[in-house]
């Protein structure tokens, strides 16, 4: 079967060389679209389920990381095996230092060939493992996606780290009440769950719900990761806070949260934090 894949990248001459660079050096990868921005991508990306993605880390609206965070929730393993993921960036001691050690490769812009046919090398050992001779058994089938799942979060959780230097763990958030006229000191031990809203980061306390502008990417790093986990792309919560773990009929695994009524959600990228369910 000849291999798939999409190029998601806001500048379109950097997408066109890295097209005809990938045609150089694999001839037999088809390249069934190109994406300016994250929305486009995850649109298309679940629409021709391509088995290779070149992620952009920056793009406008939804970036690379969270393009990548939506499709692992969303991809429908049912019809098609999760995709290989690279990423792309133009920043080379971040890239280095965040992707050198993993299994999924990164491509610096502009391209450079022999860096490429290493990421090419990579990519076709990986997918050459993932065509068995004979058809994969439900428990075959479900290995794999935990194995790909995983390099997910070590990539994703790589790019994340090197987005910027650890800081001290947050003791107090300043954040505004919800008609946003006053602003409270909310001590971090109060807090249940972070969820992102649109412009804001919403702070949920037993009690309250409080408004911070600071992206929740820019906020995990300054949060101890020991005391809050981040179980969906949208949402991190108090590990302590958690009562309960649900799946529906569906499969979708939801949260109950001690002092707060409303279910959270977890998304598949993260369902491994709770795999005695």
């Amino acid at each position: 079967m000849q291999p798939t894949a999409l190029i998601a990248e806001d500048e379109p001459l950097l997408a066109q060389a890295l097209k005809a660079e990938l045609a150089a050096a694999w001839p037999e990868l088809q390249v069934v679209a190109t994406a300016g921005d994250g929305r486009s991508a995850v649109r298309e990306a679940l629409r021709l389920l391509p088995q290779v993605l070149f992620f952009d880390i920056r793009m406008p609206g939804l970036d690379g990381l969270g393009a990548a965070a939506e499709l692992a929730d969303c991809w429908p393993t049912d019809e098609a095996p999760m995709p290989q993921l690279v990423f792309v960036t133009a920043y080379d001691e971040y890239a280095a230092r965040a992707f050198e050690a993993q299994a999924i490769d990164y491509v610096l812009k502009p391209v450079q060939p022999e860096r490429l046919r290493k990421t090419v090398a990579r990519l076709q050992q990986a997918l050459a493992v993932r065509q068995p001779s004979t058809p994969a058994t439900p428990a075959v089938a479900d290995e794999a996606l935990e194995r790909t799942l995983a390099q997910w979060r070590q990539v994703l959780g790589a790019a994340g780290a090197g987005a910027g230097a650890p800081t001290a763990p947050l003791r107090m958030i300043a954040a505004s009440d919800a008609g946003g006229s006053t602003v409270r000191m909310v001590p971090i031990d109060e807090v249940l769950y972070f969820e992102a809203a649109d412009k804001y980061l919403r702070v949920l306390t037993a009690s309250h719900e409080y408004l911070i502008r600071t992206p929740l990417k820019q906020l995990l790093p300054q949060l101890d990761a020991d005391t809050f986990w981040q179980v969906h792309r949208a949402v991190v919560v108090r590990s302590a806070a958690i009562e309960s773990v649900h799946r529906d009929e569906a499969g979708k695994m939801h949260l109950a949260l001690r002092g707060r009524a409303e279910k959270i959600p977890v998304s598949r990228l993260y369902a491994h934090l709770f795999r005695a369910m």
